[in-house]
């Protein structure tokens, strides 16, 4: 029995906890990273454009499972980037060729 009920790797992660850290370990990878590069790049264009990068990519990925989700298909069910190129090809598919 595994008394530290660590998640599985199989299945939705769940637990409020582990979402959490999750998301910490993201926010820490993310503020090592353009540290990093600030420290050995740094100049002020260079530091725009990180924010702009970083700022534009969360936007992108929003609208990719909840804006389409929400606004566009509602039939479409996010399940990551490829997902979404596959539905872009399957939608553009299904129009070129109805049936």
């Amino acid at each position: 029995m595994n008394r530290y009920h660590f998640p599985t790797t199989t299945g939705d992660l769940k637990s409020a906890r582990w979402i959490y850290c999750k998301g910490f370990l993201f926010l820490t990878i993310l503020l090592l990273s353009v540290t990093i590069i600030l420290i050995d790049h740094f100049s002020w264009k260079l530091s725009a454009l990180l924010a702009l990068t970083v700022w534009s990519s969360a936007r992108f990925y929003y609208f990719l499972f909840y804006v389409i989700e929400k606004y566009v298909d509602p039939s479409y069910k996010f399940a990551g980037i490829f997902s979404f190129l596959l539905y872009l090809v399957k939608r553009r598919a299904s129009t070129h060729h109805p049936q």
